[in-house]
């Protein structure tokens, strides 16, 4: 069994009680990332809809056992792994979008130009009908 390294980031008070372990291991190659869904019908958690352990049976399924290791992990919708030289390149920044979800982009101006202006056309539209109802509404 090989040694552990504690480390707590810097500029935490004396007393800290977080501490991340990093086992003895070979320079890191690679990040893994997992983004953990919402449960169905969920647009986020808070106090009163705190997050359940249930919902990490996915992460739990993913990650598997010691036993079977790193190398059993696979690439998914949820699960992606990012080069530590593409970190590198990036200044250490580990932000980073998930490498399965396509980026769309702000879109082709010459596509959304016409679609907004078409939505403007349908807005008025609306609101005209709307304003002859209650005037003939408002008439009687």
């Amino acid at each position: 069994m090989g040694t552990t390294r504690a480390a707590a980031p810097l500029g935490l008070a004396q007393d800290c009680r977080s501490l991340t372990i990093f086992p003895d291991v070979p320079p890191t190659k690679e990040v893994w990332y997992y983004k953990h869904p919402y449960p169905p019908g969920a647009k986020s958690h808070n106090h009163g809809k705190p997050i359940r352990i249930e919902e990490f049976e996915a992460e739990r399924a993913w990650w598997r056992t010691e036993k079977h290791g790193v190398k059993s992990r696979v690439e998914n919708e949820q699960a992606w792994k990012v080069s530590i030289s593409t970190i590198k390149a990036g200044g250490f920044n580990l932000d980073l979008k998930n490498t399965h979800n396509a980026d769309t982009g702000t879109g082709d101006v010459d596509h959304l130009l016409p679609e907004y202006e078409k939505l403007l056309t349908q807005s008025a539209e609306t609101r005209a009908k709307l304003k002859a109802q209650l005037m003939e509404a408002l008439s009687r």
